[in-house]
């Protein structure tokens, strides 16, 4: 008999040579039913795995919170596509087929565009493929054999080759078709209920550009058609919703291709939103005591080596030059250093701090290619930073604070459901992309554990994430396609102090180096313009919307009846456009809601007659008439709010 512990903690013995699959139908039917892997002492095995010893034990599930189960039941229809594929076009050759976060894909080798079509005929394939519920079994090889297995895949042969000789290399076989894989998988082919292929675009093997040109296809697979359907619905929403489209159509932002990818040009819509929010930012950070400062965009390569990112963040930063000139500058990845300057232009005393500095940073960073997308990651990009020096007796009251200014603005932007919180931590095993020794980052990460956690925060842990100089805690929020982004940090610095010399007297006369938190409030413009356009279809609250008011005139005769109404508008700083194009009133109204104004206000005789504006809402449809005055108390009110 052997020992098996379950992942509540409790355990059972059953018979040595029992599958992952037998355990689980000891546990219960249901289980077992459901079962698409298993996790045995952290290795995630097959449900056909024979367990020998005693060990640690997770059967995974196809559920909402296990990825490791989904991808098991993903990775089995990747197989099942590409076999489909190769039954309909067996002069493909096969890649690399994996699971994937959202789904799954598979890279070909063909000279087929795979067209719409093509797509429908493959997904039939498929459908007969999980009719005749083919068994998927394991085998192994040994490396020659394997090579002669895949004679006719070149691509599978240059991945045996860099294996190392006397390995056993495994593969799956379902049917006529055999894949190079390490698994795992399920059963068998039947077990795949409801799948879909949602799109094709070409890709280059192993991602590098001058390999070959390969045609990829993106699916999703789940166990209920119910599920299925649900998804199709949010991607549907994620569509309309996904700000690289909107952000344009709206007219907040372009790129350029001859300028360079990730740099967008923020046009004057997309402009007003960022200056709002920085207006916003930099108004509530200067009432909670910050102070502002304005620092290079560049420095000399002596500063990050000073402060460590020449040593840890050099290959994500834009260097000037050569590295062998006499003088090597740097466009800054982040303001930290620069700001420290600010301390250390006189010497500090106790009584000083904390010390809390706030800048409107523009920052660039040399993200990969393959990386960017839209507003979401980009090369330049402003964000709102701030470094604040503490006493360790002030520490946790100053990180109460910027998690409190966080809350603030996450709550008023609407933002505040969709995030979640990560404690970010250093990775033991790769000491070498830190500063600093174990003993103070144990020392670092159980002080901020401690203060998380008497703050009731919930949070997840997440080693390796932290930055080279201190653990953080990340605010992760995710985009309308389910990509994890952190958005907002706040990272505590016990190292960087000392490496600039910062000091402060304290009440007994000695010389001390204060703790550094570096933070932002609102995190990178950019990415926070992206968000909100996600979060409100471009359909921006009334504070927030680049143009809050349409004037429409029915008639050329209206227009001078606008432009003396217009005054007192601009004089309540309320941002409005006026349509006077000699166009029906009817179309007026339609270009507008498309534009997604908040209000528009139509104006004929019988407005003009009575001194008053007929009052379309965005929100709520026909208002009807108005004085001019009591809508204008009506709009600042909601602005004044910050009404969503």
């Amino acid at each position: 008999m052997i020992k098996i512990t379950l992942k509540d903690g409790s355990s059972l013995e059953v018979e040595n040579g029992m599958s992952i699959l037998e355990v689980a139908k000891k546990i219960s039917e249901g289980l077992a039913r459901n079962a698409t892997c298993g996790e045995v002492d952290g290795e995630v095995k097959d449900l056909r795995f024979v367990l020998e010893n005693d060990c640690n034990l997770v059967i995974h599930t196809f559920s909402e919170n296990d990825l490791v189960g989904k991808k098991a039941y993903w990775h089995t229809t990747a197989h099942i596509m590409a076999q489909a594929v190769k039954r309909l076009f067996p002069a493909t050759k096969l890649t690399i087929g994996p699971a994937i976060d959202n789904g799954f894909y598979y890279d070909f080798d063909t000279e087929n565009t795979f067209s719409d079509e093509d797509k429908m005929k493959i997904e039939e394939e498929m459908k007969k493929i999980i009719k005749e519920d083919l068994p998927i079994e394991r085998f192994s090889l040994p490396k020659a054999e394997a090579l002669e297995l895949m004679k006719d895949e070149p691509y599978k042969v240059e991945l045996i080759n860099e294996l190392p000789d006397g390995e056993e290399i495994s593969f799956y076989r379902q049917g006529d078709f055999t894949d190079l894989c390490a698994g795992p998988h399920l059963l068998s082919t039947g077990k795949v209920k409801a799948y879909k292929l949602l799109s094709s675009s070409s890709a280059y093997w192993r991602g590098d550009e001058k390999n070959a040109t390969l045609q990829r296809i993106y699916g999703i697979a789940f166990p209920k058609a119910s599920e299925l359907d649900e998804y199709l619905e949010k991607l549907e929403d994620a569509k309309r919703r996904d700000h690289n489209r909107l952000g344009r159509e709206l007219e907040l932002f372009t790129t350029v291709d001859y300028i360079g990818q990730g740099l967008p040009i923020l046009l004057p819509k997309g402009t007003k939103v960022i200056q709002l929010l920085q207006r916003m930012v930099e108004d509530e950070e200067e009432k909670r005591g910050y102070l502002l400062t304005k620092t290079p965009f560049m420095a000399k390569s002596d500063l990050y080596k000073i402060s460590g990112h020449w040593d840890h963040y050099r290959e994500g930063m834009f260097i000037l030059g050569n590295e062998d000139d006499k003088e090597v500058f740097a466009l800054r990845p982040m303001t930290c250093p620069f700001q420290f300057q600010a301390y250390l232009n006189r010497q500090r005393s106790y009584r000083d701090l904390p010390l809390r500095y706030n800048e409107t940073s523009t920052l660039f960073r040399n993200e990969d290619s393959g990386e960017m997308h839209g507003l979401i990651r980009v090369r330049q990009f402003t964000i709102s930073e701030g470094h604040l020096a503490v006493r360790p007796d002030q520490l946790a009251d100053e990180i109460k604070g910027c998690v409190d200014l966080i809350n603030l603005f996450t709550d008023r932007l609407g933002l505040s459901e969709g995030v979640s919180y990560r404690f970010s931590k250093w990775d033991p095993n790769n000491t070498e992309k830190y500063l600093g020794s174990a003993e103070d980052w144990e020392q670092a990460q159980s002080t901020l554990k401690k203060i998380l956690d008497d703050l009731g925060i919930e949070y997840e842990e997440a080693e390796g994430e932290a930055a080279f100089y201190g653990p953080k805690l990340d605010i992760q929020y995710k985009n309308v396609w389910g990509k994890e982004d952190t958005i907002i940090t706040v990272q505590v610095d016990f190292q960087l102090a000392e490496k600039f010399g910062m000091t402060y007297v304290d009440k007994d006369g000695s010389k001390k180096y204060p703790i550094v938190i570096h933070r932002t409030s609102i995190g990178c413009y950019e990415r926070t313009l992206a968000m909100l356009i996600e979060r409100y279809a471009g359909a921006f609250p009334t504070w927030l919307a680049p143009v809050q008011i349409k004037m429409l005139p029915i008639a050329d005769r209206h227009v001078e009846y606008v432009d003396q109404i217009l005054e007192k508008f601009k004089a309540a700083n309320l941002r409005v456009e006026v349509d006077d194009r000699s166009e029906k009133i009817g179309y007026k109204i339609r270009e507008a809601q498309l534009e997604k104004v908040p209000y528009m206000l139509v104006i004929g005789d019988k407005e003009i007659e009575n001194g008053a504006v007929g009052v379309r809402s965005r929100k709520d449809g026909d208002l009807g008439s108005m004085s001019v005055d009591e809508f204008i108390e009506k709009v600042k009110k909601e602005v004044e709010n910050y009404e969503r």
